[in-house]
């Protein structure tokens, strides 16, 4: 783990997702306990001397139950992290919602309808993600248990500290879930694992003094209706000694839980190459294999999935690895039309489920979604754009690999496969297609221009529109809050993408304007969104570099 990536074996997906996922899970659980007993072990012997040399937490046998039953919690928060992370956001299940599946579930057994099921994969994908962050909580709350009672020893108010460690995991799970810090979020630069662990290490240490700070403050205030036999009766310098004691303690829990959870993104964000070594037979023969393999048999969402179109991402724009671009425009051209279609599916994908949920809307509304009313009609479309742009991770890097590939076809592709297999057609117009269903998802008006609009050569430009926009500032901060943020990356993403290949090709496009040269790179019937004139007429904005 100490490279910067890590190589895949040539083996079958099913067997190479297990591996690399149990060498990930692996990997952290070393790191976790190195770097847990960095902390935890000063920190004990801080607490110990704090404490006072005549305490009886002081002897040998104490100190092996505090380092066992610490990593113990520990062990059992990596469980947690383990059935909860996960590189896609699934939203969970609501509790009225888990309820009245669980009626209709009981109905039909009390009739006996069995035959069909009682519930959708989407329904089922939600209610594993709300019963997985059930089970966090549960487990977070008894990692707490543990935690606190390893590390901040006291006898006589051995009820109290449990009770308060409880809470602290309670306090640190609620925290967790309804900030959504379960989502795996990958780097821009990959960089060495030291020094990722470094650059993150000062907002962790933030953090943990922030959570520590609400787990004390609300446990302070469960203690006080907790029964009185259960509260210990000492001075006010005991007390305080024993306040500032636990919240040492509590600090530190804190802070190897943080640190945990920066080592579970740091390690599975990490690259991984998914090719044979170079020099190797299967390197000579096909290094692609592999990859192509991976990405069109494993799970939908799964991390071995996000693993394998990050490793295509680099290397399509990189040069690191020339020999493994190369291979993709081998001469049959089968190649080089598998990795298309792997890439043009996610954004297909997006296109279409963009497009299902702007079925319905007048598109000659100035920006429909500031126009939104709450009618269930509205919220059920809102949410339909909100669990597309879901998939903004994949799709982001398949049209960064796309557009990668399809400029660089222009000087490696020497047998001219992207151009015979119609590859560079269909990676054009899904582009496009996919940036008018995010243009329209963010309120960007486009259609066809009238006659008199024609410009030069016949071509019809669409034009702006630099209108003002009716929008509420509750409207404006609602879209800003739910679309805004990934349908804006999503839109740049493409738009650089589609300008990759307009500068590589421009003078090709251009051919003295004609309009059946831009037609070679349109599909031809109805595209995914949109009609086939305004996909040329987007395309020649981005031949005048005007689009924005």
């Amino acid at each position: 783990m100490s490279s910067s990536s890590a190589t895949a074996s040539t083996s079958s997906p099913s067997s190479l997702a297990d591996e690399v996922v149990k060498n990930r899970w692996l990997g952290f659980l070393i790191w976790q306990s190195i770097v847990s007993a960095a902390v935890h072990i000063p920190a004990s012997l801080l607490l110990r001397q704090f404490s006072g040399p005549s305490s009886s937490s002081s002897s040998a046998a104490a100190l092996l139950f505090s380092f066992l039953a610490f990593h113990l919690s520990l062990l059992l928060l990596s469980l947690a992290f383990f059935l909860l992370s996960s590189p896609h956001p699934d939203p969970a299940a609501s509790l009225p919602d888990l309820a009245a599946a669980a009626l209709r579930v009981s109905l039909k057994s009390l009739v006996g309808g069995f035959s069909r099921p009682s519930f959708t994969a989407v329904f089922a994908r939600r209610a594993r993600r709300a019963v997985a962050s059930a089970v966090f909580l549960l487990i977070c709350g008894v990692a707490g248990f543990l935690s606190a009672v390893a590390i901040c020893r006291d006898e006589k108010s051995i009820v109290g500290v449990a009770f308060r460690g409880l809470v602290f995991g309670l306090v640190y799970g609620l925290h967790y879930v309804s900030r959504k810090r379960w989502i795996l979020q990958f780097p821009i630069i990959q960089r060495p694992l030291f020094y990722s662990f470094k650059i993150g290490l000062s907002s962790s240490l933030k953090r943990a003094m922030k959570l520590s700070v609400q787990a004390y403050v609300c446990s302070s205030i469960l203690v006080l209706f907790m029964p009185d036999q259960f509260k210990s009766k000492t001075t006010t310098r005991k007390f305080i000694v024993q306040q500032l004691n636990f919240y040492l303690g509590l600090l530190t829990v804190s802070i190897c839980w943080e640190l945990s959870h920066h080592l579970v993104q740091i390690v599975h964000t990490r690259r991984c190459i998914f090719a044979p070594p170079q020099g190797s037979a299967a390197a000579g023969t096909n290094p692609s294999e592999t990859l192509l393999e991976t990405l069109e048999e494993s799970n939908q969402r799964s991390l071995v999935q996000y693993l394998a179109y990050l490793d295509l991402c680099i290397v399509s724009e990189g040069n690191s690895e020339p020999w493994r671009r190369a291979a993709f425009f081998e001469e049959t051209g089968e190649t080089y039309r598998r990795v298309t279609n792997v890439c043009l599916k996610p954004i297909e994908q997006l296109t279409s489920r963009l497009a299902e949920g702007l079925e319905g809307l007048t598109m000659g509304e100035s920006d429909f979604l500031s126009k939104q009313l709450n009618s269930p009609a509205h919220i059920q479309m809102d949410s339909r754009i909100h669990e597309a742009l879901n998939d903004f991770q994949i799709c982001s890097w398949c049209a960064r690999a796309l557009g990668a590939l399809t400029a660089r076809s222009k000087l490696e592709d020497r047998c001219g496969v992207a151009q015979l297999t119609g590859c560079n057609k269909a990676v054009v117009s899904t582009l496009l297609s996919c940036l008018l269903a995010v243009e329209a998802c963010l309120g960007k008006k486009t259609s066809a221009q009238p006659t008199h609009m024609l410009g030069p050569a016949s071509i019809r430009w669409a034009k702006m529109n630099p209108g003002k926009r009716d929008v509420s500032p509750m409207t404006s901060k609602r879209r800003s809050a739910i679309l805004h943020a990934k349908a804006y990356a999503m839109a740049d993403v493409l738009r650089t993408s589609v300008y990759q290949v307009v500068s590589s090709f421009q003078l090709d496009m251009h051919a003295n304007a004609k309009p059946s040269v831009l037609e070679n790179w349109i599909v031809e019937g109805k595209p995914l969104y949109s009609t086939r004139e305004i996909l040329m007429e987007k395309l020649c904005i981005f031949l005048c570099y005007s689009a924005v």
